[in-house]
């Protein structure tokens, strides 16, 4: 009876787990795949907000850089040369035969014309 009882234990599946130390809090929650996602998603937002801000600040300084002469190009994509600049408002020279001239307010200024041509040099 004894080979019996050694032959079934020999055989029978190991019910305790071995003596391991239990895995720290931290592991477990970086273990959860939504966890993961999650802080993925985080630095995405984070990195392309970034970028967003930065081209907002170039965009801030060359609208306060303006000056009479600048040729720019507004939004709506009329280009002239800046006559007038006013603390929210620029006046823009639209047309030489006619001598037109259009206000327009800072905000609606895309870029300046000369500085674009100077960079691509």
């Amino acid at each position: 009876m004894k080979t019996i009882e050694l032959l079934l234990l020999a055989v029978a599946p190991v019910t305790s787990s071995p003596t391991t130390e239990p895995a720290p809090g931290w592991f477990t929650a970086l273990s959860n795949p939504m966890v993961l996602v999650g802080a993925v998603l985080l630095l995405s937002f984070m990195f392309m907000g970034k970028g967003k801000r930065n081209d907002e600040k170039q965009r801030q300084e060359m609208l306060k850089q303006l000056k009479r002469g600048d040729r720019i190009q507004t939004i709506g994509g009329i280009q002239g040369a800046v006559t007038k600049v006013e603390e929210a408002r620029v006046e823009v020279k639209v047309d030489e035969s006619s001598n037109t001239k259009i206000w327009f307010t800072r905000t609606a200024i895309a870029r300046v014309v000369d500085a674009d041509k100077a960079e691509t040099k």
